[in-house]
Formats: structure tokens, sequence, C-alpha cells
């Protein structure tokens, strides 16, 4: 299945948007999008060394996988203690950051005993909150997973969880995917839909960490698909690329949750992936080197600018993203 894995992502996402009744393509907005990505292209992705950490090759390979077994949460990002100017994301990338720089990486068996107040301190977090509480609860469990899985099939090593994908990224995404948790797959209509935001998103992570060698090594990479999350189709919408039925767009313009894996939530996040997918074919027949991570990611950037922020996104509270 690995072979074909990220084909496979692609062709459930083009489904849903084919057979989509909450939320539309905007053809002319897309390729208005597409153009301005031509004349002035995006800058590749790059690891941030100020937000994140910097070790030894086994310490940021750990810090990598420990950070994407817990990049998720943003259905409860509203009610965290966030950084002075920082998301949520950033917040819990830099929490971590600062506890491997004092302290190093844990170990299997202490990822495997990890509990929902030591997320809290690292994350700078209370529990009195129990919406907060409940985001710890899955962190914890989260990197319990994780701790177990390296203990039981990877010698304890974070090194062998990455060498064992052999350097594709689509066997990596698989090898996390035996975790719950990282299982991101949803079901519309009659068939299911993989995503596996976060397991890829672990594979862009190591490439850009590792400057696409050792650990960030991986043949396949170029075939990721976006990390389907619920920034850069709010982007997207505001962007005017992606319509939503108005009843689904008031929803989300008031704040109201959306239940992870109903036909609106799945719909967003697999036309927001097709799209970008339309993006990335106009540029490259057009000669540019276009990825989709390459376009995920100035997507995501955009999503930090204040006039972005302004905007109610949608929130779904799920363990994906």
């Amino acid at each position: 299945m690995s072979e074909d894995l990220f084909a496979t992502i692609r062709a459930r996402a083009a489904e849903v948007a084919r057979r989509a009744i909450f939320v539309r393509i905007d053809a002319p907005a897309l390729a208005r999008l597409a153009e301005s990505l031509a004349v002035d292209p995006p800058a590749p992705p790059t690891w941030d060394a100020q937000t994140h950490y910097q070790g030894t090759p086994r310490a940021l390979v750990a810090y990598v996988v420990t950070l994407d077994a817990i990049n998720f949460g943003s259905g409860w990002f509203p009610k965290l203690a966030k950084r002075d100017g920082r998301s949520g994301y950033f917040t819990i990338a830099m929490g971590l950051r600062d506890h491997f720089t004092a302290e190093g990486p844990w170990n299997a068996e202490q990822l495997a005993g990890l509990s929902p107040l030591d997320l809290a301190r690292v994350t700078g977090q209370t529990l009195e909150d129990p919406d907060v509480a409940e985001l710890m609860s899955l962190f914890a469990a989260a990197l319990n997973d994780l701790g177990m899985l390296l203990a039981r099939r990877h010698g304890g090593s974070f090194a062998s969880l990455v060498e064992a994908a052999e350097g594709r990224a689509a066997k990596l995404v698989l090898l996390l995917a035996e975790m719950p948790l990282f299982r991101d797959v949803s079901v519309y209509a009659d068939f299911e839909v993989p995503f596996y935001k976060r397991a890829q998103i672990t594979a862009a992570d190591l490439s850009l960490a590792f400057g696409g060698a050792g650990f960030g090594r991986f043949e396949d990479l170029r075939e990721l698909t976006i990390f389907a999350d619920n920034l850069v189709p709010h982007v997207l919408r505001r962007e005017g690329v992606l319509h939503y039925r108005q009843g689904l767009g008031d929803r989300i313009d008031r704040g109201e949750a959306l239940a992870h894996g109903s036909p609106e939530e799945v719909e967003i996040r697999a036309c927001g992936l097709h799209a970008v997918e339309q993006i990335v074919a106009t540029l490259r027949a057009r000669g540019h080197d276009a990825t989709a991570q390459g376009i995920d990611s100035f997507l995501w950037h955009r999503g930090q600018r204040a006039d972005m922020k302004a905007h109610p996104r949608h929130r779904a509270r799920c363990p994906y993203y």
C-alpha cells in the first residue's frame, strides 16, 4: 500500500470534491491565486531554528517525532494559554523545545508514563479548565502510544523508527499510523478518505530539520499532499478559492465547532487538499517546480497574518490537526 498511498489520498480527496454538497472550489479564484504564485513564487519552507529545537542528530529526530505526535489541538487552541504573540502550535513547539534544551528527549519508558499534568507543565498550561485538561489528556495518550511503539517495535529508538521507513515517506506514514491518534482516516458517504496530516508532516519536518539528508532523506518527499488542517482551507476561503454553503459558513463565522468526521468537515479538508493539487498542477504546467508541501507552507504562513486571524476558521476537536 505504501507505493500508492499518496495517490490514494489525492484520488479520495478529488472524489469528495466531486461529490461535495457544502464546499465548492471556485475555478476563477483558484486560477488567480495560481497566477499570483507563478509571478511571485513562494520561498521554499525552512526549519525555524528560533522556535524549534536544535541539537544532536539523535536528539533532533526525537524532537521532531515527539512534536508531531502532539501536533494537533486546533479545536482547543482558543482555550490555551499562549506564549506572547504566538499561536497554539508555536506555544507547544516552543514549550517542547525548552524541555529538550533543559532535560533532553524523553526515552521510550518515560514517554509511556507521561501524564496530562506533565504535558501541561511542558506547554505552560494548567488543568483547571476541563477543555484544556481534555487536550492534555490526549497529548499524554499520544506520547504514551509513541513510547510503547518505540519499545515494542523499534528497540526504544527514535532513529530506528525513522530508519525503518527505508527513506520513503509513505512507509513512515504507515509506520506512524500504527498508533491510533496518527490514524487520520475519515469516512465520507460510502468510502474512506485518508488524510494522515500529522504522519505526513513528520516526514516533511524531518526533511526540513535535517536539510534533506540523513534522517531527513525521503526519496518520495515530493509526493506528499498538503497537511490537511483547518488553517489552509481558511486561507483558501479568504482568498475566494473555497466557498462554503451559507449555513456552514455562518456556523463557522459564529465560532461553532464542527463534528470531526461530519460531511462538512471532511469536505473542507478534502476540497482544500484538492484545490492545492490543482494549483500545483497549474504551476508545473507553466514550468515551475511546485509541490503541495511548498504551497501548504506558503498558505499556512499566510494564515498567521492579522487579516486572516481576524476571521474565524473552522474548529473541530480531534487528535488529527
